[in-house]
């Protein structure tokens, strides 16, 4: 396949580095205003149950990037992509829900003690910095893949990847130590 048939233009280019930087700067200030709002929309009991499924994309997202990342390591690109893509999807989803979540109800406290506390913000800190820094990362890791610019894609990808991965398992803590807690 010739990689210049499906690179972007400059024009397309520059729009979709526009995209990525609106959206990078979009969903980490989205996410902290949500925590600002006091008056929550009651659209149900069924939002209950949204922190339970957002362990799960984490979960599946986790094992998808562990997947694509196996599936490259064994030059199998048509499963990389497909994995890759999954593990998009499964944070997009993720993403949705969570801003749905915390839109509709109120933050739960965390009820553990002593080091199990200490051991619970250190990981929810590290776990919300990384997600809003590797957002950029993945954005630009998708379109760099998409246009067949593949040695970008590498470079980019060498930070992506273990941060995304932190993110999902650290979620996935996060969650586990929460969860005794949710009403």
């Amino acid at each position: 396949m010739n990689t210049t048939e499906i690179a972007p233009s400059f024009q397309a280019s520059k729009r979709y580095d526009t995209l990525i930087r609106i959206l990078s700067i979009a969903i980490p200030i989205v996410v902290a205003l949500l925590f600002g709002i006091r008056q929550k929309i009651d659209l149900g009991s069924w939002t209950k149950l949204l922190p339970h499924i957002n362990g799960a994309f984490n979960s599946l997202t986790a094992l998808a990037l562990v997947m694509g990342y196996a599936s490259i390591r064994m030059k199998n690109i048509v499963w990389h992509r497909r994995f890759m893509t999954i593990a998009f999807l499964l944070g997009s989803l993720f993403l949705v829900s969570y801003v749905l979540y915390h839109f509709t109800n109120a933050s739960t406290a965390y009820g553990g003690e002593g080091i199990t506390k200490i051991i619970y913000y250190i990981l929810l800190l590290s776990h919300i910095v990384l997600a809003g820094v590797v957002v950029p990362f993945v954005l630009y890791a998708l379109y760099y893949a998409w246009t067949a610019q593949f040695d970008k894609h590498v470079k980019v990808v060498k930070w992506t990847f273990p941060i995304w991965l932190y993110v999902s398992v650290s979620g996935v803590l996060v969650y586990v130590m929460i969860s005794p807690y949710y009403k």
